[in-house]
Parts: structure tokens; sequence; C-alpha cells
């Protein structure tokens, strides 16, 4: 059995979606524990209006998404756990390809796939994967070097991890409201095994229309994020690509910040401590549009992305 955790915050429209991508497995051997955050829209109403004996609710108030995965890591019954965003989906063959990694690489405490981004003019896209092979699964023991040549090779929709490891690594971090999941994942690659199928298993449900587009939320000021990792790589500077890594993780806040109005000089910065970790020129690009009015320089950006 495998215990599935979605977390449920304000999500009424949606979470019916990822329910039914769930109870459509092909595997049917789980259990799935919504953990409602505190939700106001209704939502805990649509949950419980979906008979199957599997699903358990969980009324949990403090709101944050990291506080809602770990008290469903704590009321998981099964010794490997998973996770499914209540504006997510996945594929049929999710589980089973989980399962298949199981069985291909016992040796592995994480089993993950690639995944596919869906935006709100109805393109898909699957993402981007570099320095791993092409046509297989595999055991990805350079994780760092992969990601910071690619885009996130999983994400917290894409990964099945036994329970025990994700207590060894703390769970998710509280408090944290963007990157949580990345900060999880790297304390994981730095200390076990990752077992990996490229083939798409679920759909990211980003909300925008082009990565190109305005993001939702700011990023955090004081970035515990970063602060985490440079803590990782304090204790493990072998670990290969993670120093490449970090430069990345400030390199996509310099990202967000350059699509958000009066936010330059923020860009700036985070374009500096990117470079401290590892030099990268397109950032002299970033570091040059963040010095346009904010309407020119997302018109450029919508360009550059087309």
């Amino acid at each position: 059995m495998v215990s599935i955790i979605i977390p449920l915050y304000n999500k009424s429209a949606t979470i019916e979606r990822a329910i039914r991508s769930v109870l459509k497995q092909t595997v049917t051997d789980f259990e799935l524990l919504v953990v409602d955050n505190g939700s106001t829209d209704g939502g805990a109403g649509v949950v419980q209006t979906i008979e199957d004996g599997r699903i358990r609710l969980i009324s949990h108030p403090d709101r944050g998404v990291s506080k809602a995965r770990n008290r469903g890591i704590a009321e998981a019954r099964s010794e490997w756990v998973t996770f499914l965003d209540a504006d997510d989906e996945w594929e049929p063959t999710f589980l089973a390809t989980c399962q298949r990694l199981g069985e291909e690489f016992p040796q592995c405490e994480v089993r993950a796939t690639a995944y596919r981004r869906s935006y709100s003019d109805g393109r898909k896209q699957d993402i981007i994967l570099a320095h791993c092979p092409v046509d297989r699964d595999f055991v990805m023991d350079n994780y760092f070097e992969v990601a910071s040549h690619s885009d996130p090779p999983f994400c917290s929709i894409s990964v099945m991890i036994r329970k025990e490891a994700l207590l060894a690594v703390g769970g998710f971090p509280d408090g944290i409201h963007q990157g949580e999941d990345l900060l999880t994942w790297a304390r994981l690659a730095s200390r076990y095994k990752i077992a990996y199928c490229r083939e798409p298993q679920s759909i990211f449900h980003t909300g925008e229309s082009t990565s190109m587009d305005a993001p939702r939320r700011l990023p955090a000021y004081d970035d515990p994020v970063g602060r985490g990792l440079e803590a990782l790589y304090a204790q493990t500077p072998e670990l290969m690509g993670l120093g490449h890594y970090i430069a990345q993780w400030h390199k996509m806040r310099a990202s967000i910040y350059l699509r958000l109005p009066g936010m330059s000089r923020h860009c700036r910065q985070e374009i500096a401590t990117s470079q401290r970790w590892h030099k990268n020129r397109r950032l002299c690009i970033y570091k040059l549009l963040s010095y346009l009015p904010y309407a020119l320089r997302m018109r450029l950006l919508h360009t550059i992305a087309k």
C-alpha cells in the first residue's frame, strides 16, 4: 500500500479533478489523505461528496502547505508516501510507474518521474532534462548536476518517498511558502539514491499562460531556502553540482523579480549572489533588462519567450 497526501486550501474548483485522477490509477492499493488546511471555500464539502472508502479527510486548521504535508506524513499508514497538490493531477499510471521503479531499483529510497506543465491557454509542455539517459529508467546519482542544467527533474506531485527517509531529513520545512519542496528534495538527494523515469506521469497546472507572465507570488525576502541550501553545502561541499544548483536558485529568484514591477534592485541583488556561486553569461542579459522600464521589459521578455 502507498499513502497519498493532498494538502487542500481553497481549491474547491479543482480538488475533485485531483482526486478523480487518483481514483483512476491502475494501482488500487492506496489510502488517500486529504488534509484540509483551513479552507473557507467549501473544498472539504467537495471531498465529502466523493464516496470511496480509501479517502480520509483530515481537518488541520494551521495554514501552510508544509504543515499540511507533515500532518499527512504523520497520519500515513504506509511506509511509502507520495503527494498531489489539489490543483494538479496524475496520469493513470503514476503509481504503477513508481511501483516499477521500486522493483527495478530496490536500493532507492526515492522514486520520481518527469512531469509536464499545463498552461492556462491549454498548452502542455514536458520538462527539459539534461545530463541523464534519454530512453530508460535509471538511478539519478547526479541530482544537482541534472537540476542545474534542466528544469527541476521532479516536483511535489511526481515523487514517492520512503516515509522513514522523509522523516530523517525533517519532512517539509515549516514557515516557507515558496520552494519548500526544493529544499526537501535537496536534503533527500544529499543522502539517498533516486530511481527515475523520464516519462511524464503527472500534470502541473501553472495557472499562467506563459513562463514569462508576472508571477503570482513574491519570493521570500529573507530567502530561507537559499540559507538552507548554503547550510547543506557547508555540511557536504563535496556534492557534485551543489554550488551550481545554489546559483540556479538565485537565478530563478532574479527571474521572478525581473517580471515584477518595482523589483529591479532585488533582481540585481539575486544576480550578484548567483554569480558568486557560478558564473552565467545569461544573467548579464537579466541585469540589462532590469534597468529598462517595466512595460518595455515585459514586452521584450514575451518576445524572447516566443
